[in-house]
């Protein structure tokens, strides 16, 4: 009898899967502290790490004294506007829908919650480096390294000026020299950056005796950022290929079309294996500022962004 009654019940249905919905109030909140975080000093880190890595016989010192060389204060901000505002303000748009859409139709296809989440990470890294932090990185690292121009008593043209000259001699591949090199960075960047900090918050919890779920301190969560960016700066090389691609300094010994491939070969063949690495301190420095920003500023921000839209932010920070 319980048998007959047990089988007329009707099967427990699986959890169904759905989409994360992509709300503005996110995406604004994203674009906030992006650029919250660029302006402050975010953007003077990215200088000094993209002077070292163009200038790789320069130390720490040295490139300070290049930067400011080239305007004061002001050097440290190169590149800030408008391409640094317009990377900050829809890197994390492109992300989140990308993103949103590769996770779905992973865990659709019977990937794990940690492996869509890797896949969508990289996916949404790729697809930000080729709809808009190709160019942007491009004409960042251009307005960095085109300033020696100044030095030598040419007056250097401005920002417009530069990206329409590039635009018309080299075309759409002109202004997005390097995209490969970006595509490559971002992939690797959300692929390794997800899975090292959950290494480094498991082993938070563990040294603390906290569960998981439980919400980690700032200080914690900033601890994790900074072992996590320490350990994902391994692909540093990629970033000095990038840089040095996009670079407008001079060489008679780059090769002429450049590629990821020869690019690394150049670098090898003048600066060895420790100017592969050059800016790698800059680079975890600014890993750390991000989430500072994302922990302190995160909580005030989401609280503004939901009386301003009249909608529950979900996002993480």
């Amino acid at each position: 009898m319980s048998a007959a009654i047990a089988s007329s019940l009707p099967a427990s249905e699986p959890p169904r899967l759905e989409k994360k919905p992509i709300k503005f109030s996110n995406l604004l909140l994203g674009a906030g502290l992006n650029l919250f975080e660029v302006t402050s000093l975010g953007q003077p880190l990215e200088v000094i790490k993209t002077t070292m890595a163009a200038n790789r016989g320069d130390g720490f010192g040295t490139a300070l004294a290049r930067i400011w060389s080239r305007g004061g204060v002001l050097g440290f901000y190169q590149g800030l506007i408008p391409w640094a505002w317009i990377e900050a303000s829809t890197k994390g748009a492109v992300l989140l829908f990308v993103a949103s859409e590769a996770e779905y139709y992973a865990r659709a296809a019977g990937a794990g919650e940690f492996g869509g989440g890797i896949f969508g990470g990289v996916t949404g890294g790729v697809a930000q480096a080729y709809a808009t932090m190709g160019f942007c990185t491009c004409m960042k690292t251009v307005e960095i390294t085109k300033h020696k121009m100044a030095t030598s008593g040419q007056k250097a043209p401005g920002t417009w000026a530069t990206f329409m000259d590039i635009y018309r001699r080299e075309g759409i591949r002109g202004i997005n020299k390097g995209v490969n090199a970006v595509a490559i960075r971002q992939m690797t960047n959300w692929g390794s950056r997800f899975g090292l900090s959950r290494l480094a918050e498991q082993g938070i919890r563990d040294f603390t005796g906290k569960k998981e779920g439980e919400k980690l301190s700032a200080v914690e969560k900033i601890t994790a950022s900074a072992v996590g960016g320490g350990l994902s700066a391994w692909n540093q090389p990629i970033e000095v290929i990038r840089v040095e691609m996009q670079s407008k300094k001079e060489d008679p010994n780059r090769p002429k079309k450049m590629t990821v491939g020869n690019t690394f070969k150049y670098i090898y063949e003048t600066n060895g294996v420790k100017g592969l690495y050059r800016g790698v301190t800059p680079r975890i420095g600014l890993g750390v500022w991000q989430t500072v920003c994302m922990v302190a500023m995160g909580d005030m921000a989401k609280t503004y962004v939901e009386k301003l839209t009249g909608e529950a932010v979900t996002a993480k920070h």
